[in-house]
């Protein structure tokens, strides 16, 4: 399975920030669409990615405000991404290697969307139920044991 895959079902609804932005807006656009990330956006270029990860960061070093911080001075602004041509179990791998949460999917410079943990995991838990239905239905045609002796005894 791919990103495209993941994608095409998900959905295309991007929700972005400008750098110069104050993380206010950022916090009240991510609190609106009760989404944990957005994609950093500079001149229609990716610059980064703010998580809540980097929201609750910072209002811990501001004391338990925002006060008047921009989000260029919070966010990852080298953000781990992929294509729509990853496969999903090397998406995991990179997740779980760098503890990331959210994930921008470009294609060249253009964003295609973002891929987050919870994404992969239900497109891993898909799979296998998938997978677990074929099985036992598999099995469910197996030949009973009465037939296959009957079979035995008719050679």
């Amino acid at each position: 399975m791919k990103v495209s895959d993941i994608l095409r079902v998900k959905g295309s609804t991007l929700y972005t920030v400008q750098p110069e932005q104050p993380l206010s807006e950022a916090v009240n656009t991510m609190a609106q669409f009760d989404i944990g990330s957005l994609v950093v956006m500079e001149h229609g270029d990716v610059v980064g990615m703010l998580t809540f990860r980097e929201v609750i960061q910072a209002v811990v070093r501001n004391g338990g405000s925002m006060g008047d911080t921009r989000v260029r001075s919070v966010m990852d602004d080298h953000p781990l991404t992929c294509t729509p041509d990853t496969e999903i179990d090397e998406v995991r791998r990179m997740m779980l290697s760098r503890h990331a949460r959210y994930m921008p999917v470009m294609t060249q410079k253009t964003l295609m969307g973002v891929m987050s943990f919870y994404d992969v995991a239900k497109a891993v838990v898909d799979s296998q139920d998938f997978e677990n239905r074929m099985l036992k239905a598999y099995i469910r045609d197996w030949p009973v044991e009465e037939e296959a002796g009957e079979r035995q005894a008719l050679l």
